[in-house]
Order: C-alpha cells, then sequence, then structure tokens
C-alpha cells in the first residue's frame, strides 16, 4: 500500500525539521514545498521569480505556480511508493488541485492517506521566526536563542556563516501569520470532516516533538 503523509501548520512549527527526521527513519521521500520553491528561485527559473516576489512581501505564492512544481515532483518514480509532504497545500483551493494530482498519480494502486497538523501557540511561533537562521550550504536550521551554537554566527556542521532569511523579520511573519490563518485554517475543518486529520501538539524540544509525532504515524 502506497503511505502518503501530509504536513500541516503554521510558519516555523517545525514541519519540515520533523519530516527530514521521519523520511530519514522510514525512507519514505521528504517533498518539501519550501525547498522546491527555493531551488526555483535560486535557479532565477520563470516560476522561481514569481514566487521570490511573493515570499519576500510573506504572501502565499500562486497557486498555479505552486502546484506545477509539486505535481511534478510527485510524478517521479521515488515517490511511488510514498511520501511526506510538507507546504502543501495551503488552502481549500490547493486542497482540491492536490486531490486532482493525487487521482492521476495514483490511479490504480492502494493509497493511505494522512493529514497531520502540527497545532502550537503564535508567540512559540514568532520566536522561533525572528531568532532563527540558516546555513545556506547545508541547510542546516539553527535558533540564537533556544539552540546552542558552537561558535557564533557558525554553522556547526560545515563552519558557513549564518544567515536570517529576508522572511524571517517580526513585520514579515506577522503577516505571514494573518495569511496562513485566514487562508491556510480553514484545511483543519476539510480534512477533519474526512477523518484523516490527526493533530499533533508541536510545542517541546525536536527529540520531543518526535517522539510525539511517532505515536500517530
Amino acid at each position: 500500500m502506497k503511505k502518503e503523509l501530509i504536513f500541516m501548520g503554521p510558519p516555523a512549527s517545525g514541519k519540515g525539521t520533523q519530516t527530514k527526521k521521519l523520511a530519514k527513519d522510514t525512507g519514505f521521500v521528504h517533498v518539501d514545498t519550501g525547498s522546491l520553491l527555493r531551488e526555483a528561485m535560486a535557479n532565477n527559473t520563470d516560476a522561481g521569480k514569481i514566487a521570490k516576489d511573493y515570499v519576500e512581501k510573506g504572501q502565499l505564492v500562486p497557486v498555479e505556480v505552486v502546484a506545477n512544481i509539486i505535481k511534478e515532483r510527485l510524478k517521479q518514480d521515488d515517490v511511488q511508493q510514498g511520501f511526506i509532504l510538507d507546504g502543501f497545500p495551503r488552502s481549500l483551493e490547493q486542497a482540491h488541485m492536490l486531490d486532482d494530482m493525487l487521482k492521476e498519480i495514483d490511479a490504480g494502486k492502494e493509497v493511505k492517506t494522512t493529514v497531520i497538523y502540527f497545532d502550537i501557540p503564535i508567540d512559540n511561533l514568532m520566536e522561533r521566526i525572528v531568532y532563527r537562521r540558516s546555513c545556506p550550504k547545508c541547510g542546516a536550521i539553527f535558533n540564537i536563542k533556544t539552540m546552542p551554537i558552537i561558535k557564533e554566527g557558525v554553522c556547526d556542521y560545515c563552519q558557513t556563516e549564518l544567515v536570517q532569511r529576508k522572511d524571517d523579520t517580526e513585520e514579515i511573519a506577522k503577516k505571514r501569520f494573518e495569511t496562513y490563518f485566514s487562508q491556510t485554517a480553514p484545511l483543519i475543518d476539510f480534512y477533519e470532516k474526512r477523518g484523516n486529520l490527526v493533530k499533533l501538539d508541536a510545542t517541546g524540544s525536536i527529540d520531543e516533538i518526535y517522539e510525539k509525532l511517532k505515536t500517530v504515524i
């Protein structure tokens, strides 16, 4: 049976970190919408140029752009036994588009889909975003307030200078939360009515959250 896990939650709720850990342990492919979009932006593709403008303003990327990037990834051979989707869908419109994608891709297959919602207070989220730093080389994520770093301002793993993303500021974070709760939060009710939504308490350390996650997979 093909197993499809869809991770949902507000910005900085920990979806990406937990997805990577779970993918490593289970062998399921981590389909990270954020990474795919950043790759498109870094490569300066047509879709990437459009996405960059919206991301830096703290707004959602147009659904058509995101959907095309995701669909091409989900059609690849390495995800046909299962995947963990992180960062999509982000609106009811995208949810219906994902339904259409998977209906086409999964035709004739036995599939189980589980949606996991990372539930966390906004105050915790704001702290994670404002103090977040990332490594432009290896992609590691740090928090200068809650996560000790061996050498200040430098990645523990590859010794590259850490950076703060342009959208990791309090002003843009507030816009991102407003956008999220107005357009994405209704998905909770959408998937609850389908009976395949699990709410996960996303407070605590990375390891604590991961232990909670393993109990609901």
